[in-house]
């Protein structure tokens, strides 16, 4: 329900956790690179996804799977932007992936009704200047450092308390550059600057992050805890492509737990998948 999620200022609003479905213009994303990484691939990508339920489609330029490095700013932009208007000359909501405040004023001027930023505003110190300027919502995600070496960062001695306490002081500091609360969505970064144990106990603590009284996205995609769990007797863990299935189970969980939205790469299995947990709130 509504009420329950929390509502953000500027999108529609849904009677249920909403799907946000990815495009990595990238040829070395951890789960599809490469795929989609010609412009009119990935426009139809998000037609695709679009048209098997995605509520928003999210169009990122740069990977942020562990250990990469960052890709130069104008090669960014000309990954992104094009796709970003070939998808909202469509009617499709897109919401723009990145850390950069030039690509997140370019997509937004292309179309982009959202701005996803993975470091919440700490990477570039212009964000928050425009985010705020443009009067879009924002995405703040739990971070601790760039990709190339945040899994040394991986160190808690309560996640769950400790990802509440940065993600609200995050939350504060956004606010005070002028970004209004109502515009303001959570993320807990699961798989970023987190081993395996502490993206499993964010996700069973959801409803203490909720806490922090804005609505809750929540990317668990394929990710590395998904492929321990899912993982051989050898320990080998499946290949990315092969966690949509647990993907749609942490997306049931998420939206039984009162998550705004979920960020998935396959959108068919996670889009029935909440709608099987919003009919379970609804014969409550």
């Amino acid at each position: 329900m509504s009420t329950l999620r929390g509502r953000v200022a500027g999108l529609p609003e849904w009677d249920r956790c909403a799907v946000m479905g990815v495009v990595n213009v990238t040829p070395d994303s951890f789960s599809d690179g490469g795929r989609w990484f010609d412009t009119e691939a990935a426009v139809k990508r998000g037609l695709d996804l679009a048209a098997t339920g995605a509520d928003l489609v999210d169009v990122g330029g740069e990977s942020t799977r562990p250990g990469a490095s960052r890709v130069d700013e104008d090669e960014e932009l000309r990954r992104v932007v094009p796709v970003v208007r070939g998808l909202a000359d469509e009617g499709v909501p897109v919401s723009v992936d990145t850390m950069r405040a030039s690509v997140a004023e370019q997509a937004i001027a292309a179309g982009a009704v959202l701005v996803n930023d993975v470091s919440g505003g700490l990477a570039d110190p212009s964000m928050v200047p425009v985010v705020a300027a443009a009067q879009v919502p924002f995405v703040v995600m739990h971070w601790r450092g760039f990709s190339h070496d945040m899994n040394s960062r991986a160190v808690y001695g309560d996640v769950v308390a400790e990802v509440f306490s940065e993600l609200r002081a995050r939350m504060d500091a956004v606010v005070a550059g002028g970004v209004v609360p109502e515009r303001i969505v959570v993320d807990p970064g699961l798989g970023f600057a987190k081993e395996a144990d502490h993206d499993l106990a964010l996700v069973a603590h959801l409803r203490e992050l909720r806490a922090l009284g804005r609505p809750l996205l929540v990317a668990a995609s394929r990710k590395r805890f998904l492929g321990r769990v899912l993982a051989a007797g050898d320990g080998s863990p499946p290949p990315a492509r092969e966690r949509d299935a647990a993907t749609a189970a942490v997306s049931a969980i998420a939206a039984r737990e009162g998550a705004w939205a979920v960020r998935v790469h396959e959108v068919r299995p996670t889009a029935d998948a909440v709608r099987v947990a919003r009919a379970v709130e609804g014969a409550e």
